[in-house]
């Protein structure tokens, strides 16, 4: 990862075109390709960005300033970022990363909810926990009733990230020609007004969890809501 500190503007050239005027930013350039713009405001947002694949061509204009100019692979669009004053610049290899770690309550709800599984519905089966897909592993796999396969996202308090976390392991799920199709269910012990509207706009069930109740369970009293 390089990380650089510098007083620069930045164009934005695509579909669209944005302007950021010269300000002291930082420039973060990942091992996957990306590229994207911070200021020190915005929390973790940044102000612009390009997705990986991309290339960075570092030049000079005829003024003088240097010009680095990062080009998607795929759509052409660019961020061209005129550097005024470099202030830091420095790189650190940082390895594969061992992944998110889940809270104490969410692992221990992914145990009693994989051990009673039937809470999501009468004649509900265990496939695995843990399915691993190419971005990261599905808290449960199990099938319904009817055989047909069901992926689990289990959060302790379940807000929009977890529905498009759900819906990004689903796009791959009904890839597989053994699993699909695979429709997904949406549990966590609270779930917000905008994720249940988000999960039901994309067909994602939403199951409500009592973590008091699931430890003393009663396996044949589901909670669907």
């Amino acid at each position: 990862m390089r990380l650089v500190i510098a007083r620069c503007s930045v164009d934005y050239v695509g579909r669209l075109t944005a302007h950021l005027p010269m300000a002291p930013r930082l420039i973060l350039m990942k091992a996957d390709g990306s590229v994207s713009i911070h200021a020190d405001d915005r929390a973790f947002k940044p102000l612009n960005w390009m997705n990986p694949p991309c290339t960075v061509r570092e030049g000079v204009a005829d003024d003088g300033t240097d010009v680095w100019t990062v080009t998607h692979g795929k759509s052409g669009e660019k961020l061209v970022l005129r550097i005024e004053e470099i202030q830091h610049d420095s790189s650190h290899e940082l390895g594969t990363d061992p992944g998110l770690q889940k809270d104490g309550v969410e692992a221990h709800l992914q145990e009693l909810l994989a051990e009673h599984i039937t809470t999501l519905g009468e004649g509900y089966t265990l496939i695995r926990r843990e399915f691993p897909t190419a971005i990261g592993p599905v808290d449960i796999l199990c099938r319904d009733r009817e055989g047909a396969t069901v992926a689990v996202e289990l959060k302790r308090r379940g807000d929009i990230d977890g529905v498009e976390q759900l819906t990004r392991y689903l796009e791959l799920l009904n890839r597989d020609p053994a699993l699909k199709p695979v429709r997904g269910v949406f549990a966590a012990q609270e779930i917000k007004p905008q994720a249940r509207v988000l999960a039901t706009d994309r067909g994602i069930g939403c199951v409500t969890l009592d973590y008091d109740a699931l430890r003393g369970i009663e396996p044949d009293i589901p909670r669907l809501f």
